[in-house]
């Protein structure tokens, strides 16, 4: 490494994330790693004639944040859809599709995203609902967690699937009494096929079974698909993120991304998953295993193996060990038998390969953790660092197997009901009011040695971190029989950091500044520590450094 420094940022306060070092007043960077901190003065000194000097005018200096749990090419694509975040009633939604409609007259599809599941005020759109607003075009609405989505007659027909079709368990078209479909589709299976009238197939091939395109999509296709990654980095980047680890996954947007690096518009170092979906020969690891050694540097890798144990509280289809409060006798479908999902886990630990989990309800995470033994059982216990992916209802018995177990939790503050833009009602309702006290249990997962990794889980929720900083900060308990589950500003801030490096096993050189360490860095806008909690996301990303260059500066 250079002693000379390219860039000094100086005039900081400089939260390292380092507990040996935990605070400084500038930062140099040589060849993409951090050459030295300390002293505004002392960083002078190792600047020569062409050092780029950024003066942070005394605002925070941080690690760029790690986003633990996301959905890139989906989040890029639906950037160019309309968000209905906030929108409620006939009148207000008919006024919104209406002119997002006109604009464009020629869109196979419709699409907004962000629904609420009371969007009409006090329940779910309906394909007559829809069909009242737009009766002669392709249009779906799809809710914010992404697993149920809404779509009118013409959708319906053009997509093949007024008549419903057979389905996977824990997808569904519902029907209506007349034997055609009610407008109510879901998880991925269902709505899928409306959203490939739209050519975003292969948006949501990673996300819906992690296969493939097939057929390949020529040159045309591929750059097509390119933007959107582009679009999604370059939103990511202005918000100070720096390493992504992107939950749905195939080796298709591997390529792409490595064609994105052979470019120079990589702003962000990515982890891309196998996908394994459905009781599939656990032969198919081996294709995991085959992206783990064609992946694997500092800006593109693989190493894991995600699957969906269940569904989302909302809809009904997380998998719960109690009933659901309004469906006496209805726990939810799991997407695994215990035993295949034990012997995944087995196969996939026995290759060496982390294994992440989508598991919301309390069933379904106490499904995983019995994957996770098992696999532990049959191999030997080791530093996997196996996670479960969002969390948020669970058995209490499950903390402790957690922490014996060695499990990440990676949780979204942004999800929590009522702490940000997702409203309190009615998933509380689904959750059942003798649950409450179990549900979104961040701190005290924390508090009992449970690993915390951060995420948005974008395009569900607002990417942004400084925004998910503020629902950490300031949530408050569901009632006064449940506990404060807010982290302090450090505990939150490790979450998005160290906690992220070491949910992938990246600790020993990233989420942190030290020498040595890659030089991903976020300048704010102000002083994070004088600013109040509830005023966290007034706050902005004015540089992004990624591998000590530059991506975003604002």
């Amino acid at each position: 490494m250079s002693t000379t420094a390219q860039t000094i940022i100086t005039n900081a306060r400089v939260l390292t994330m380092d507990p040996a070092h935990p605070r400084a007043e500038a930062v140099a960077i040589a060849d993409g790693r951090i050459l030295a901190l300390g002293s505004g003065a002392g960083m002078a000194a190792l600047g020569g004639p062409r050092t780029e000097v950024i003066d942070a005018g005394g605002a925070t200096v941080l690690p760029g944040f790690v986003e633990s749990h996301m959905h890139l090419l989906p989040g890029g694509a639906e950037l160019d859809h309309l968000n209905l975040l906030g929108v409620s009633g006939a009148q207000a939604l008919g006024a919104a599709l209406g002119a997002f409609a006109a604009a464009r007259p020629d869109q196979p599809l419709i699409c907004a995203q962000q629904a609420d599941y009371a969007i009409m005020g006090d329940r779910a759109a309906t394909r007559g609902d829809l069909d009242a607003i737009l009766p002669d075009r392709p249009l779906l609405l799809v809710a914010a967690d992404h697993h149920t989505a809404w779509a009118n007659t013409a959708a319906l027909r053009a997509a093949g699937i007024l008549g419903g079709r057979a389905l996977d368990p824990g997808n569904d078209i519902v029907m209506a009494p007349d034997g055609q479909a009610a407008g109510e589709l879901r998880e991925f299976q269902a709505f899928g096929p409306v959203l490939a009238l739209a050519g975003e197939e292969r948006v949501h091939l990673g996300l819906v079974d992690g296969s493939e395109p097939d057929p390949a999509p020529g040159p045309s296709g591929r750059a097509h698909d390119r933007r959107h990654l582009a679009r999604g980095l370059a939103h990511c980047a202005r918000h100070g993120i720096t390493s992504i680890v992107n939950m749905d996954g195939n080796r298709y947007q591997l390529e792409l991304l490595a064609e994105l690096r052979a470019e120079g518009a990589l702003t962000a170092r990515v982890r891309v998953p196998f996908h394994l979906r459905g009781e599939r020969p656990l032969a198919v690891l081996e294709q995991a295993s085959a992206m783990a050694r064609d992946f694997d540097d500092d800006w593109l890798a693989s190493g894991f193996v995600k699957m969906f144990m269940d569904g989302v509280i909302d809809s009904g289809t997380a998998v719960r060990s109690d009933d659901y409060p309004d469906q006496p006798g209805w726990r939810g479908d799991a997407l695994f038998s215990a035993e295949y999902f034990a012997a995944a886990c087995a196969e996939a630990d026995r290759r060496g390969l982390q294994i992440a989990v989508h598991a919301i309800g309390c069933g379904a995470v106490a499904r995983t953790l019995d994957g996770y033994a098992a696999a532990r059982a049959a191999n030997g216990p080791r530093d996997a660092r196996h996670r479960v992916e969002h969390i948020e209802l669970m058995r209490r018995d499950d903390i402790a197997r957690m922490v014996d177990l060695g499990v990440v939790a990676s949780v979204q503050p942004c999800h929590v009901p009522g702490a940000l833009d997702f409203p309190a009602f009615p998933t509380l309702d689904m959750l059942g009011r003798d649950r409450w006290r179990d549900g979104f249990l961040t701190g005290t997962l924390a508090r009992a040695g449970v690993p915390v990794a951060f995420a948005s889980d974008w395009p569900v929720a607002d990417v942004c971190p400084l925004r998910c900083l503020k629902a950490a900060l300031t949530r408050r308990p569901f009632a006064k029989d449940c506990a404060d589950e807010r982290l302090d500003l450090m505990a939150a801030l490790a979450a998005y950091t160290t906690g992220g490096a070491y949910a992938e096993h990246t600790e020993g050189w990233k989420g942190r500044l030290a020498p040595g360490f890659a030089a991903d860095i976020v300048v704010l806008s102000r002083d994070i520590e004088a600013t109040a909690p509830e005023a966290i996301d007034t706050l902005s990303v004015v540089r992004t450094i990624a591998g000590g260059r530059t991506v975003w500066a604002g």
